[in-house]
């Protein structure tokens, strides 16, 4: 058996978490070691009592790492551990790191550079759009949007991410063929299919409970530089995460809403108790150089900034090219590329997020 075999092994069993598998390798020396230990044995392990002990003994009873393997391979999804070079860095940094990462879709390096947005699931208009607006420049000017699939805020962020061609990340409370909420399997889908990637640390067909979410919501808390939170009550699953973010050092941003509305009643708890509040992605993206946030990329091993690397699409190519270095109202620029004046204030926003592109007074725009 192989060390990752033994891995996913453990990572099957009830009663057996990061944090437990982590005391049982430190003090056995591997994980092929933990399964060949006699229960007495690792009775002796904090936290490891008579029936857990007992089942990691028995594990052959009750895990299959060999099918599990195969029906990931089946699937098209990669199974990570700790060892692997793709596992998420700040992730493996945290005390209760995830023993196993399912992976469908792919991991970039340039993941590093991300956000964590949530929200309530119970959302209102105000919040739809508000999370599609934030995730859209966030993910256009280069930073992947992590979030929980979940419906409301979750959902409404992933669809901004991928609207902006940008990445982002769905980190499930289920096995990845037990996917959660089943509507969003489309979304899964397509966010899989080369706009980032659906994570889970649960073995495949785990189904989704009420212990499973809070584990998922301190991987998002835990791998994303930022937290978003944009609209949620006093009582919300989102401020936990936030919680845990900022435990994590993480930074977390809030986004106000009107005030005799519980909605968005956690979101004025959190800027009350000192989270930035915030009504543009602009904002955050101008508070990472303060934040010591490198937002770097490696493209083809050649670092360099994320605007200088993005790929423009022809229309914004057209109005960079029509802006020059002079001063241009919109009117002007519809003029000269012929494109309609609600396109063009579109791609200015994407441009500008991008540090190509100036607003001045009057709104005019040039070239930087």
């Amino acid at each position: 058996m192989t060390e990752a075999e033994a891995l996913i092994a453990l990572n099957q069993l009830p009663q057996t978490g990061p944090v437990k598998i982590k005391r049982l390798i430190e003090t056995f020396g591997s994980a092929t070691k933990v399964l060949r230990a006699a229960d007495t044995a690792l009775q002796q392990v904090q936290g490891i009592g008579p029936e857990s002990a007992k089942l990691i003994a028995d594990w052959e009873n009750h895990t299959d790492p060999a099918a599990e393997i195969s029906l990931a391979k089946e699937r098209n999804i990669t199974i990570l551990t700790q060892q692997d070079s793709d596992y998420p860095a700040a992730l493996r940094d945290s005390y209760d790191a995830p023993v196993i990462l399912y992976v469908w879709g792919k991991l970039e390096e340039r993941d590093i550079h991300s956000i964590g947005i949530v929200g309530s699931r119970k959302l209102t208009h105000y919040g739809r759009e508000t999370a599609r607006k934030f995730a859209y420049q966030l993910a256009g000017a280069g930073l992947t949007v992590i979030s929980g699939l979940a419906r409301g805020i979750d959902t409404a962020a992933h669809e901004g991410a991928v609207a902006a061609k940008g990445r982002t990340i769905g980190v499930l409370g289920s096995g990845l063929m037990q996917l959660y909420p089943p509507e969003n399997l489309a979304l899964a889908e397509k966010i899989a299919d080369g706009h980032g990637a659906i994570i889970s640390e649960f073995p495949l067909q785990t189904s989704p409970d009420k212990q499973t979410f809070p584990q998922r919501n301190r991987i998002v808390a835990h791998w994303s530089r930022a937290i978003l939170v944009v609209e949620c009550p006093s009582r919300s699953g989102s401020l936990i995460t936030a919680n845990l973010a900022s435990e994590a050092g993480r930074h977390v941003y809030a986004v106000p809403g009107p005030i005799d509305r519980p909605t968005s009643g956690g979101c004025h708890d959190l800027i009350r108790d000192g989270a930035t509040l915030v009504t543009d992605g602009s904002q955050i993206l101008d508070d990472f150089s303060h934040l010591n946030f490198d937002l770097s990329l490696t493209v083809e091993n050649e670092p360099g900034p994320i605007e200088t690397h993005l790929d423009l699409t022809e229309e914004e190519n057209a109005v960079l090219k029509a802006l020059g270095h002079d001063e241009r109202l919109i009117d002007e620029l519809v003029a000269a590329t012929s494109l309609p004046s609600h396109q063009i204030s579109v791609i200015l926003m994407k441009l500008e997020l991008r540090n190509l592109v100036l607003t001045l007074p009057g709104q005019r725009y040039k070239k930087k």
